[in-house]
């Protein structure tokens, strides 16, 4: 049996390119979430000390985005059927060192892919019949529904910053137009100003000329 190639497996994906990270420190992190359900990967991550958790979260959570407005599928039947890390370019830098030597650095990054998949309808019964024996709401549900909450949030939030713009937008003119009466009020103080200045230049010298007319007939 050929297994299926990595870009042809079932399900829907989600890749998070150039994480600045190396391959293998992300799959350490992988190969925990493998093959579980969203809500209990969704635990696991959040749980999790390793940085790059958090990449992967945000990756699983797009993930389940896509398959439930793409796809239909709700998150609570979501489970991660295949997730992986591969190679990507490695940034070289240079440490400096004694007697004029340098050592080289080599910046991982990686490229992190997360399918998830709809459990068969047998892995669906007996998950709903567990549920109901228990009486608490699974972990699938509760991570959807604190998916779906962060999701309303942050919608309100853009639509709130939009609708400030706009107010911000709209006190902008006024205060353009204020600005520019009081430009055109400096303008024409300043040309009085002058007008003036020159007023009292020009008797100034009438006084002169009609002192120095006084000074030659005596």
């Amino acid at each position: 049996m050929v297994a299926a190639k990595t870009n042809e497996r079932p399900g829907t994906r989600a890749v998070v390119r150039y994480v600045r990270v190396s391959a293998s420190k992300a799959r350490e992190v992988l190969d925990l979430i493998r093959g579980e359900s969203y809500g209990r990967a969704a635990e696991i991550l959040a749980f999790s000390e390793r940085s790059v958790s958090e990449v992967i979260a945000k990756g699983l959570d797009s993930a389940v985005a896509n398959a439930e407005n793409n796809d239909g599928i709700p998150a609570e039947e979501l489970h991660v059927s295949a997730c992986y890390a591969d190679e990507g370019p490695t940034l070289k830098r240079w440490r400096p060192r004694a007697r004029g030597r340098a050592t080289p650095i080599n910046k991982r990054t990686c490229h992190i892919t997360i399918i998830v998949s709809r459990y068969d309808e047998a892995t669906l019964e007996v998950l709903r019949e567990r549920e109901a024996s228990s009486g608490r709401v699974g972990s699938s549900a509760h991570a959807a529904e604190s998916r779906r909450q962060r999701v309303q949030r942050s919608r309100a939030a853009a639509e709130e910053a939009a609708h400030d713009h706009d107010h911000e937008d709209d006190d902008v003119a006024p205060v353009v137009a204020e600005s520019a009466d009081a430009a055109e009020d400096a303008a024409e103080t300043a040309e009085d100003a002058a007008e003036t200045a020159e007023d009292a230049a020009v008797e100034n010298d009438a006084d002169e000329s009609a002192d120095d007319a006084e000074k030659e007939a005596t």
